[in-house]
């Protein structure tokens, strides 16, 4: 006999976001071994500057090999470090978040907890400032992941803030009461409100008049404000970013109540490229939070090796300086290669300024306005087009015909190839009527696929939260 969180289904896996990802393993797509495959779409990993990275390796040998001054340091590391972290890396890091945001805020390493990457560190800081059957308001559409990170094993429930596309899918206090009312109707202990700064899947910046009605609604409600900014170096076009320690001190709140309420999580896996290396962090003024963590880290440290590699890069300030530029510059130039190819196909996208992704409206392909459509449009992109892309039902989007569509995780090439499978896809169903299905060129492949598990098993946890 198992125990039941070994045997529930709770983690998420049935949700379209890891179904689409599952069915992109079985065949992905290859310019020359399988030019008819699943192209990843459906990934937010910034492969663009990589070049930029492995310079730098090849210029500093030493790093890469361990070494301080031509004398290995390997023995140091591989013996037994504790959960603190090395300092040496502590330091660099929160200079280099300090540097994203325009060195308009500074970060004390005192304060910063280490954890192996995002999903890690924001796991462990509900655990920190939730119990099991209290809950969270997530601005709605948010990233499928949330879905385990945050509930799998901490058993805390999450309250959709219901945001919509007639303001740009942009947090109002009207949204965030209505969702309060909602959780206390539930009976739920609301702890505090989860948003992603730049916007995972919207790809926007969050204006310092969200930020002020966030951090007042937190101060009425007491309770905390976790501000997951894992993109906050993406940020490619105006406006800018705005942390929001910087517009809780722009308040002069550092000596409320509200100063040690505020949380913020980062990673160096979107914006410099590294999601394999796992290194996330916390960052809180609250004591006994970062206290907690500490301790709870211990579960998903990161290597020293890892931290000895990544403290010498980031104190590299001329590297940092020209990578966070030269990376701004080709996400802002992927971006607008994506937008203009999918406006030849007649789509548009939210306007964004930041992420590796866009939130494209493919609405008006959709055979009926219900997400049942969604589903099956959904279907015919990934199995027939052979295109991985998100429905916004996986992201909890309340109207359906939205998709999360990523853009830095390939080649130009690729993304010249996706772009003329959709306008061909577009162009096909307007010839032949929305609905009706299409079928020309379908490989014996997809056409299993098509009535396979992976697909058919869509989840019903997307479909059950519209209807909540």
């Amino acid at each position: 006999m198992l125990s039941t969180m070994a045997s529930s289904n709770s983690h998420g896996q049935d949700s379209s976001y890891f179904l689409g990802l599952q069915v992109y393993e079985k065949s992905p797509f290859d310019e020359v071994v399988n030019p008819t495959g699943i192209i990843q779409m459906g990934l937010a990993e910034n492969q663009l500057s990589f070049d930029l990275v492995e310079s730098w390796l090849r210029k500093n040998p030493d790093a890469m090999g361990l070494k301080k001054d031509g004398e290995s340091v390997f023995r140091e590391l591989a013996l037994f470090q504790d959960y603190h972290g090395l300092p040496a890396f502590k330091n660099e890091l929160v200079e280099y978040m300090a540097k994203i945001r325009g060195n308009k805020v500074k970060f004390d390493p005192k304060n910063l907890v280490l954890a192996a990457g995002a999903t890690s560190a924001n796991e462990t800081l509900i655990f920190c400032l939730a119990n099991r059957g209290e809950a969270l308001l997530l601005p709605t559409p948010y990233y499928p992941g949330f879905d385990r990170d945050l509930k799998w094993r901490t058993g805390v429930e999450i309250v959709p803030v219901h945001c919509s596309s007639s303001n740009g899918f942009r947090i109002t206090r009207l949204a965030l009461e209505e969702a309060y009312e909602r959780a206390q109707k539930l009976h739920l202990k609301v702890k505090g409100v989860l948003i992603t700064n730049p916007s995972n899947p919207l790809g926007t910046t969050m204006t310092r008049d969200e930020l002020n009605q966030l951090i007042t609604f937190a101060i009425a409600k007491n309770i905390h404000v976790i501000s997951d900014e894992v993109f906050s170096g993406t940020v490619f076009d105006f406006p800018g970013f705005i942390s929001i320690i910087e517009a809780a001190r722009d308040r002069n709140l550092e000596n409320t109540d509200v100063w040690s309420r505020i949380h913020i999580v980062y990673s160096l896996s979107k914006d410099l490229g590294l999601p394999g290396f796992r290194v996330g962090m916390i960052y809180s003024n609250n004591e006994t939070v970062i206290s907690s963590a500490t301790k709870m880290s211990s579960f998903g440290l990161v290597s020293s090796q890892t931290q000895y590699l990544l403290s010498n890069m980031l104190a590299n300030k001329k590297f940092t300086s020209k990578y966070m530029k030269e990376n701004q510059k080709r996400l802002k130039r992927r971006k607008e290669m994506l937008v203009s190819g999918l406006k030849k196909a007649g789509i548009e996208c939210l306007k964004g300024n930041a992420g590796l992704f866009c939130w494209v409206d493919m609405r008006h392909l959709l055979s009926s306005n219900i997400f049942e459509a969604e589903t099956e449009l959904w279907k015919k992109i990934l199995c027939e087009v052979g295109l991985n892309i998100s429905p916004g039902a996986s992201c909890h989007c309340t109207e359906p015909g939205w998709f999360r569509v990523c853009f830095a995780n390939m080649s130009h090439q690729t993304l010249q190839v996706a772009m003329q499978r959709i306008k061909d896809f577009a162009e096909r169903s307007s010839c032949s009527g929305i609905g009706k299905s299409y079928q020309q060129n379908m490989s014996s492949f997809r056409r299993k696929l098509l009535t396979s598990n992976w697909v058919r098993k869509l989840s019903s946890s997307d479909r059950d939260e519209q209807e909540r």
